[in-house]
């Protein structure tokens, strides 16, 4: 972006504050009915959020809660996840895909990822499927989804529930169905970050299952069964399982509620940002690579929520860009079965090497809808300085 005396400004990793504004006469009315209504949790724009997410997505159900990583740990309970049992889980991915097993009473076993898409390697998946094993959890990642009809049948084979992490996957289908609600279900973040973001913590559980969508509704709100959305007699409902509170905040619907009619705008917005970014990245030395959509066995609708690129000395171009107001994300620094938290299942290095590799190469590049073209530019011109002039 351009300062007022022309010369280039910073281009942040991530900023919503001009879709903020647009958007802002809209939340405010919204949030004043929260204020007004004088209940700002689990109330009316909750119940109104669910609706509409019901709606844009096609599935059955959906279960707003307080966090992406919540939705994921509530889903696992609700699907029967017991003590001890396993779920497989990609070795790249955010910690909360794998923590969260761990936090609804499961072991997580690793498998290594597909080196194109960085989403779950079937075969590896396959490989590592014992007698304990219980799930598999795809994460879908960047812009596009896990290979879920291989997925599916592995799961058939080894009778295993499918449980997506399809936390950064809003508007990705398969085959015409949402992700999240080709296995038992799906969940959805709305970080900030987020290609539906909040302005603060929130996520959602998505089903076609009405007994799993109860199971998770009740787990939300301390094990209540029964009514309790907008609803303040509910607080006094019987508790029938050790649920936790986890209750969506009327403020966080309120801004995703408003954001969410633009959500298919800002979709194209990014798709076109990243159609940008791989035309003027295109032709570069080797030692950079680039995004790539594979096709399937279905038709997919790729979303762009991260413009992820592989190059050598990663760490030394974040750094570079960082000096010229660029920001990066490193997504992600260490593959899960090397960190620490996950010591005692006692991986070792070389056990997965795509994951590895991937840690140690991959970058985000910003991208957001409210990023211009010139900002696009201002970055690859940026990223064609490094790459050309050679190790510092």
């Amino acid at each position: 972006m351009a300062t007022e005396d022309g010369t280039s400004g910073p281009v942040p990793f991530f900023t919503q504050a001009r879709t903020f504004e647009a958007l802002w006469p809209d939340i405010r009315a919204r949030l004043t009915e929260v204020i007004d209504n004088g209940k700002f949790s689990h109330g009316r724009q909750v119940a109104r959020f669910e609706e509409a997410l019901v709606r844009w997505t096609g599935a059955r159900y959906a279960v707003g809660v307080n966090s992406g990583t919540d939705a994921l740990v509530l889903l696992l309970r609700a699907c029967g996840l017991q003590s001890g049992d396993e779920v497989i889980v990609p070795a790249f991915t955010f910690v909360a895909s794998a923590s969260s097993v761990v936090l609804a009473g499961g072991r997580p076993v690793f498998a290594d990822i597909d080196p194109v898409t960085y989403t779950i390697d079937p075969k590896s998946a396959a490989d590592s499927v014992t007698s304990r094993t219980r799930m598999i959890m795809p994460v879908h990642l960047f812009c596009q989804m896990a290979d879920m009809d291989a997925l599916l049948e592995v799961a058939h084979r080894h009778r295993l529930t499918v449980v997506e992490d399809s936390a950064e996957a809003i508007g990705m289908r398969w085959g015409g169905v949402h992700a999240g609600l080709l296995g038992a279900g799906g969940v959805l973040s709305f970080y900030p970050t987020k290609t539906l973001g909040a302005i603060g913590d929130a996520g959602a559980i998505l089903t076609d299952d009405r007994q799993l969508a109860e199971a998770a509704a009740a787990l939300r709100h301390h094990g209540r069964y029964g009514r309790t959305l907008a609803h303040f007699p509910g607080i006094s409902n019987e508790t029938t399982v050790n649920g936790v509170n986890s209750k969506m905040d009327d403020i966080q619907a309120a801004v995703l509620l408003a954001k969410l009619t633009r959500l298919h705008e800002d979709i194209a917005r990014r798709s076109r940002l990243a159609a940008a970014y791989t035309e003027r990245l295109a032709g570069m030395p080797g030692v950079l690579r680039l995004p790539t959509v594979v096709p399937r066995t279905a038709q997919t609708d790729p979303v762009f929520y991260v413009y992820l690129v592989e190059v050598e000395r990663r760490d030394e171009l974040a750094g570079f860009l960082a000096e010229h107001g660029v920001g990066t994300e490193t997504y992600y620094p260490a593959p899960l079965h090397l960190q620490e938290c996950f010591a005692h299942l006692r991986y070792r290095r070389g056990d997965f090497p795509h994951a590895e590799r991937a840690c140690e190469r991959t970058i985000a590049l910003p991208l957001y809808p409210d990023m211009s073209v010139d900002d696009v530019d201002r970055v690859c011109d940026l990223v064609r300085r490094f790459t050309t002039r050679g190790p510092a």
